[in-house]
């Protein structure tokens, strides 16, 4: 299982402070997202029983994506006060867990995930863990998705047949949809005036933006107008969506295997004023 670490923590901060809510250790130190994090990561161990098990981090705001385009990801408000002190106290506690932390300074997570996702995918199953969509283009015969949804221990499985079935889409198809039709997320245009319904029945109709390209004069006169008009933005979108599957990540198998330390854990968890968590792990763990 390969856990989109930024995707699981954001997502545990923002359940409980939307609500005005921060837990905190006695000396004031805020753990809502901590907390958080290591409910859903454990429901989803409990629930899919992964042997192996490791997080993937973004490093650090400059990518090659940032290189590439300046305003890539710059809509982003700064994370809230709460929850930096939280970012380095997740991975101590993973770390804790024996769940090795990566990432690479100049990549995302998703090209981390989708790098271990393609090699450790020759050997064995891999599950993936986000609330991101994006991933979907990771689906392969040996590569499912995990997307986290509303409610607590809520899932959806994706697979190439869930993803067809569902959205009318070969993986490899949602890095061109996402390519016409931008990212407000992530901050990249696309094809100005194309959103999503268009997007997709460009792509389900002509396969690729390749087929799209080949065959503007079967396409409406305002979609090839929008298309013309916008053709150099479409091909940096559409490189901006793919996740990189190369990445210089070295990460043996053996290392994410999930062996858990039942005192080093629990006694990290103790610290933080978290024995009922200690408590509901512990007693999932089988020494």
């Amino acid at each position: 299982m390969l856990v989109d670490g930024m995707a699981l923590l954001f997502r545990a901060y923002y359940a409980t402070a939307s609500s005005g809510y921060i837990r905190r250790t006695k000396s004031g130190l805020p753990t809502n997202a901590v907390y958080g994090f290591l409910r859903y990561l454990w429901d989803a161990i409990d629930t899919f029983k992964p042997t192996h098990v490791a997080c993937c981090w973004d490093m650090a705001s400059k990518t090659f994506r940032s290189d590439q385009f300046a305003a890539y990801k710059g809509n982003r408000p700064e994370a809230p006060d709460d929850l930096v002190p939280q970012f380095s106290l997740i991975r101590e506690v993973t770390e804790c867990l024996g769940i090795p932390n990566l990432g690479v300074e100049g990549y995302e997570a998703d090209d981390c995930i989708g790098t271990l996702s393609r090699r450790f995918g020759e050997d064995m199953n891999v599950m993936i863990l986000s609330g991101d969509h994006d991933l979907l283009q990771l689906v392969s015969d040996r590569t499912s998705v995990i997307i986290m949804k509303k409610g607590h221990g809520n899932y959806m499985v994706y697979t190439p047949e869930s993803l067809y079935q569902e959205k009318g889409l070969l993986p490899r198809q949602v890095i061109d949809v996402k390519g016409l039709m931008g990212d407000t997320s992530d901050n990249y245009p696309g094809v100005r005036g194309i959103g999503e319904k268009t997007a997709m029945k460009l792509v389900q109709e002509f396969e690729s933006i390749e087929g799209i390209l080949e065959n503007m004069d079967a396409l409406t006169k305002s979609v090839r107008n929008k298309i013309e008009a916008d053709l150099e933005m479409l091909h940096l979108s559409r490189r901006l969506a793919e996740i990189h599957c190369e990445v210089p990540l070295e990460c043996e198998l053996d290392l994410c295997l999930l062996e858990i330390d039942h005192e080093r854990a629990a006694a990290k968890l103790d610290e933080l004023e978290m024995k009922s968590l200690s408590h509901m792990m512990g007693a999932a763990m089988v020494p």
